[in-house]
């Protein structure tokens, strides 16, 4: 079974306690169309779970298949260096049939974010190191397609629906308890 290679740092964008009883980290693209199916189902199991529950997500833009994947990924970089990853990211999966500049600059004035500060950063690709540095980290973990899930450092294999998750994420509190 594959394993997360580079464990979650201060980098990472993170929802719920570090001591939370599981961690899942995703590998996501905002334009890929199970992701965006995934969305709501994280969402769904980070309610059920509450403070047990830690989650992180990793850009894995599949930018030969996803034309917009990797400008959206920078443009979440670009909204999390002033504090709301969690808002654009939510707004692109929300949105995500009208990825492109138009919507990108439309959610940065919603999350009033400086329009000319981000088409700056998306035309010098100040935020590209940083979703390559996630997309390799993916690759160096065996992801090979989105959305890819790890529960607490190991690759889930199984569907992404809610009822497989749930069970998933309850195995592997089990076995931590177990530990």
């Amino acid at each position: 079974m594959a394993k997360l290679t580079v464990p979650i740092t201060a980098e990472d964008h993170v929802q719920g306690p570090e001591d939370a009883d599981v961690t899942v980290v995703e590998y996501g693209d905002y334009e890929c169309p199970h992701c965006g199916r995934a969305y709501p189902i994280v969402q769904q199991v980070q309610k059920k779970f509450g403070e047990q529950l830690r989650f992180a997500f990793r850009n894995f833009p599949l930018g030969q298949m996803h034309p917009h994947a990797e400008a959206a990924a920078e443009v979440a970089e670009f909204a999390g260096v002033h504090g709301k990853f969690w808002e654009m990211h939510d707004q692109l999966f929300e949105n995500q049939e009208h990825l492109g500049e138009g919507l990108f600059l439309a959610l940065a004035k919603e999350l009033r974010l400086s329009t000319s500060a981000m088409r700056q950063a998306l035309e010098q690709k100040t935020f590209q190191t940083r979703v390559r540095a996630d997309f390799t980290s993916g690759i160096q973990s065996g992801v090979n397609g989105t959305p890819t899930f790890f529960i607490n450092g190991l690759r889930h294999n199984g569907s992404f629906d809610f009822d497989a998750l749930v069970s998933a994420i309850q195995q592997a509190m089990i076995a931590a308890r177990r530990a």
